[in-house]
C-alpha cells in the first residue's frame, strides 16, 4: 500500500473516534514509545526530578532550551508527539526525547529556572530520598 494512502486512511479513521484516540493514532509509534517510557517529554523529566509544580511558562521555556541543545547536537529537530495540556486540556505538539539524551540535562543546566536541578548536590539529595 502506498504510504500516503495509509496516512490518509489513518487520518480519516481518526476523524470518527474520540479526540484522545484520534491524537493517539496520529502520533502512532511515537505515542506508544512515550507510554512505554522509551521516550519522555520534558515535563516528564521535571516530574521525575520533583519539579512538576513549576509554572507552565517555565516548563515551556525549559522545553525550548532542550530543543535548542538537541538541534545543536544533532542538526535536526526532535520527534514530536501530541499531548494534552495539563491545565487547559488542549491538544498540543510536544517534543519527545530518549531518557538518556544529553540535551535534557544541558537544558536543565542552561535555563536559569532549572539550573538548580542540574547541581550535583541536588542529584545526591534526590538519590538519597529515592533510596
Amino acid at each position: 500500500m502506498n504510504v500516503s494512502r495509509h496516512i490518509a486512511r489513518t487520518h480519516q479513521a481518526a476523524r470518527t473516534v474520540t479526540r484522545a484516540l484520534a491524537y493517539r493514532c496520529r502520533s502512532g509509534l511515537i505515542a506508544a514509545a512515550v507510554e512505554a517510557g522509551r521516550l519522555i517529554r520534558t515535563g516528564d523529566l521535571l516530574d521525575r526530578l520533583g519539579a512538576g509544580g513549576m509554572k507552565d511558562g517555565h516548563k515551556s521555556w525549559y522545553g525550548r532550551a532542550v530543543k535548542k541543545a538537541f538541534v545543536v547536537a544533532n542538526g535536526a529537530d526532535p520527534v514530536r508527539v501530541w499531548a494534552q495540556h495539563r491545565t487547559t486540556g488542549k491538544w498540543i505538539h510536544v517534543h519527545a526525547y530518549s531518557p538518556f539524551d544529553m540535551a535534557l540535562y544541558i537544558g536543565l543546566a542552561t535555563y536559569k529556572q532549572t539550573a538548580f536541578l542540574a547541581r550535583p548536590a541536588f542529584f545526591q539529595a534526590a538519590y538519597a530520598e529515592a533510596a
